[in-house]
């Protein structure tokens, strides 16, 4: 008897790992993933915080306003709809923020974790070397 005629015709060998949806298993409850201290999703019991709640709703505290202001600033005067990560850092560091503290972030062993002292220079902004004409 030949195999394939145990097999219906729209058998698929490649796809025999894909969990086909329809029939109720949630892929998500498959593997819990590890926690970063990142999650936003909430689930019994998990509340947003006040910070999250009031910008939300629209009530923005100073730290949210000013930070919003900053990166509204950055986009009018460079001409720029979509800020990099790397212009959010540099605003981030000209506002007066340093890394003072150590993370309470669980990003895996590559992230190198460090502080630095609070009065550190932003060091985003450095002029230019001169040319040699």
């Amino acid at each position: 008897m030949n195999n394939n005629s145990q097999k219906p015709p729209h058998h698929n060998e490649e796809a025999e790992d894909v969990v086909d949806r329809r029939i109720g298993i949630d892929r998500r409850n498959l593997a819990e993933p590890s926690a970063s201290n990142l999650e936003r999703r909430r689930g019994p019991g998990r509340r947003l915080t006040d910070f999250v709640k009031s910008a939300e709703e629209g009530e923005m505290n100073k730290e949210q306003f000013l930070f919003l202001l900053a990166i509204d600033t950055f986009k009018r005067v460079n001409h720029k709809t979509f800020p990099t990560w790397t212009d959010v850092l540099e605003i981030i560091r000209k506002l007066g923020y340093r890394k003072t503290m150590s993370m309470e972030l669980q990003l895996g062993p590559r992230a190198d974790d460090w502080t630095e002292k609070a009065d550190a220079p932003a060091g985003v902004h450095k002029p230019a070397a001169k040319r040699e004409e």
